[in-house]
């Protein structure tokens, strides 16, 4: 047997679970539908992020632009 979770709503959460129920499905369905959604959400989300980091960044091109910047401001005196 699952365990029971109680949650305290409000009038944002209410209208939230009238908008999911008005289908007929019963508010512990879409309750457990919204957790399991929000899981996987952010399971995909750290899953980018990781990938992400771990995307090569290239060779250096060698430019350097603050010293770029530096010259220019020297050129402008």
């Amino acid at each position: 047997m699952a365990d029971t979770i109680t949650i305290r709503s409000d009038a944002e959460t209410e209208h939230a679970l009238e908008v999911l129920t008005c289908d007929g499905s019963s508010r512990s369905a879409v309750i457990r539908q919204a957790v399991l959604e929000a899981a996987l959400r952010r399971e995909r989300a750290a899953a980018m992020r990781r990938a992400i980091l771990r995307m090569p960044l290239g060779e250096p091109d060698g430019i350097e632009i603050a010293a770029e910047i530096a010259r220019s401001r020297e050129d402008e005196h």
